[in-house]
């Protein structure tokens, strides 16, 4: 009855880059493949243009700047607007204080989010409404 959809998962897989825990950038970047970042970074972070990237934060990882990014698997905080082009994980140790733009999103219990959640999406939306038993409007 509830299957897993293909299609729904990280497309990159190789992390060549790592921004270790005792490192702090002070700055823009911007990276192809996939990066890891363990330390701080203050600054915005991107794929480079036409590039497909994959960014893992860690737990101990910290961004205060925009990400925008083609896969992403959050663990750490980010204090800035994340954008992911295609996939997002949010992990239970995820902190992000601004707006989250996705497409496709897996979010777990314990992960916060302080801003707001908007799906990017190409096939059309199914606006109808189903009120739940209980529910309240409030």
């Amino acid at each position: 009855m509830f299957g897993k959809k293909k299609g729904k998962s990280i497309e990159i897989t190789k992390l060549s880059s790592l921004v270790a825990g005792n490192v702090e950038i002070t700055g823009d970047l911007a990276f192809t493949d996939g990066l890891r970042v363990d330390g701080r970074i203050a600054g915005n972070l991107s794929n480079k243009e036409g590039e497909k990237g994959l960014l893992v934060l860690s737990e101990q990882g910290r961004i205060e700047g925009n990400v925008r990014v083609h896969d992403a698997v959050i663990n750490g905080e980010i204090v800035g607007d994340l954008t992911v082009e295609h996939f997002l994980e949010l992990q239970p140790k995820a902190r992000v204080t601004g707006d989250i733009r996705y497409r496709q999103l897996q979010m777990d219990c314990g992960a916060s989010v302080s801003g707001t959640l908007t799906c990017e999406s190409d096939d059309k939306p199914d606006h109808k409404v189903v009120e739940l038993p209980g529910a309240s409007h409030g």
